[in-house]
């Protein structure tokens, strides 16, 4: 009887930490205790755990045994630590050789199989920047575990292939029974149980690797085309500044006027993320999604459109103990729309504009806090009152004044200070939609004039470490990227007249400067600043 140690990850919010996973058998009673603020999912383990390597051919020692999760101070959460407390388990046992630094994260069923677990790209991110190379994981997170660079992961399906892996006597392991009844139970004295180590010594081997591509089950998918609104020029326009330079658009206008058609065709003249963008998004795909097979990273920019009874905790992030992202952390790096935003609880579309300015949700739990990054951007989709009808031609609104303001008052002052685009979307007439359907221009030959932009954007802030013009603040506006005085003349007559307010000044220069990149100018002009300031004016009051 003796002491061993594994190690897993915790993970808090997206970053996660090493954890000692230490067992210690002693020589009392009978029993299994786990120490080291686990939930209540982990303390349920201990039967699972019991069952799945008795099932395995290698059963627990039926004497005192303690695990604990160091440091004891960091909560633990979840099922991605059976694994590596069997293990540690059965090393303390001296039935399975020590493992040295490999991490072991997966699942545990009654049978002994390795079942996927949510959050494997961060945590193996985590192991790796910790100097944990060697990976075990369940093979179905296999192929996700390996997009981390550096990490050596091994995929296996039973806990049985695991044991024979690391060295533990292949007579008697057994793996678990095929789904068709008929089929023999091998033994892991089978060849094709046993899986020769290359990981060298105290390491299992590399497993099974799950093939390259896209994740299982996930349909292809083609982002709608542009060339099927008809009309609507401003708005299309808007679509492609805001596409360039990354910024925030509000969209105003009757039911039917195309505004939704518009928001979903956002995402397909965005370029593919790049590669740290890329594992950022996956990551928070990972941790905030089902557990899948996930073979490769996401390119395309998220697309997050959640219905306007949608809580704080559903938008923000939340749940009980260690809290889980939101829809505002999913859409990071791509769109979020909210559809008929004045329905929207007015707390809850408020608390957008801490987001808008920093970036990321931070959420404080008396468990813990998590930090989720959350830059995306923002589209909203209003009517200009509640029937619908106070825009447009030929309109009939049945709305009072004061029922009009009220309405259209939900979405704050601060909150429509900190979007760029605000347009208003008119009727379409038959004529319009007769003439202009299918045969405006594609999104393909838009996206071509937006990734040009974004290179440009790219080359002269490369070394400032932005991305985007929507990016850009005050410092660097009103330093080394201010316009000449002849060229910011109408913001300040606009600022005068009280129509502009500071941070109104500030989202006028950004847009100015993407609508410079899309005709290929080198610094914004008069009519660059005028333009951005009429795509400011359009919502009626």
């Amino acid at each position: 009887m003796g002491f061993a140690r594994t190690w897993a990850v915790a993970l808090v919010g997206l970053d996660g930490a090493m954890v000692e996973v230490e067992a210690d058998i002693g020589q009392t009673l009978p029993a299994f205790s786990i120490v080291g603020l686990p939930d209540a999912a982990l303390n349920e383990a201990r039967e699972r755990l019991r069952a799945a390597a008795r099932n395995s051919g290698m059963p627990l020692s039926p004497r005192k045994l303690t695990v604990n999760l160091s440091p004891a101070t960091l909560p633990k959460r979840g099922s991605l630590f059976d694994l590596a407390i069997v293990l540690s388990a059965l090393q303390a046992a001296g039935s399975v050789p020590a493992t040295g630094r490999t991490v072991f994260l997966a699942e545990l069923g009654l049978d002994g199989a390795l079942r996927p677990v949510r959050g494997i790209l961060p945590a193996v991110m985590a192991a790796v920047r910790a100097g944990h190379e060697r990976i075990v994981v369940c093979e179905a997170n296999a192929a996700e575990a390996a997009l981390v660079p550096g990490a050596r992961v091994a995929g296996y399906g039973c806990l049985a292939e695991v044991l024979a892996a690391a060295g533990a006597d292949p007579q008697g392991l057994r793996r678990p029974a095929p789904a068709d009844p008929s089929g023999a139970v091998p033994s892991c004295a089978d060849p094709s149980c046993a899986v020769p180590s290359a990981a060298g010594p105290g390491g299992p081997g590399p497993g099974r690797t799950a093939p390259d591509g896209t994740a299982a089950g996930a349909a292809a998918h083609t982002d709608p085309d542009l060339a099927d609104v008809a009309g609507q020029e401003d708005g299309r326009l808007a679509l492609e500044i805001a596409a360039a330079g990354g910024h925030h658009l509000l969209m105003v206008g009757p039911p039917g006027s195309g505004k939704t058609m518009l928001a979903e065709r956002l995402p397909g003249l965005l370029p593919d993320l790049e590669d740290d963008a890329a594992m950022e998004v996956t990551a928070i795909h990972s941790l905030g999604g089902p557990a899948q097979r996930r073979t490769a990273l996401i390119r395309r920019p998220p697309f997050e459109a959640p219905h306007h009874t949608v809580s704080s905790a559903a938008l923000f992030g939340g749940g009980t103990g260690i809290p889980r992202p939101g829809a505002a952390s999913r859409a990071h790096r791509g769109v979020l729309f909210l559809d008929e935003a004045p329905e929207f609880d007015r707390g809850v579309i408020d608390a957008l504009r801490q987001p808008l300015e920093s970036g990321r949700v931070t959420i404080d739990r008396a468990v813990a806090s998590a930090v989720y990054p959350a830059r995306f951007q923002l589209v909203l989709a209003a009517n200009p009152c509640p029937c619908g009808q106070s825009a447009g031609r030929g309109a009939d609104c049945t709305c009072t004044p004061r029922v009009r303001r009220s309405y259209f008052g939900k979405l704050s002052g601060p909150l429509l200070d900190r979007v760029d685009l605000q347009i208003s979307v008119p009727k379409v007439s038959y004529g319009e939609l007769a003439s202009g359907a299918g045969r405006a221009e594609p999104t393909a030959a838009v996206a071509a004039r937006v990734a040009a932009a974004r290179g440009a954007q790219a080359e002269r802030l490369r070394r400032l470490g932005l991305r985007t013009n929507a990016e850009l603040g005050t410092v660097l506006l009103h330093g080394p990227l201010r316009p000449p005085r002849a060229v910011t003349a109408p913001l300040e007559r606009a600022m005068d007249r009280g129509a502009l307010t500071a941070r109104g000044h500030q989202r006028v220069l950004r847009v100015a400067w993407t609508l410079a990149d899309l005709d290929g100018r080198g610094v914004p002009v008069v009519d660059d600043v005028d333009t951005a300031l009429y795509f400011r004016s359009l919502v009626p009051a």
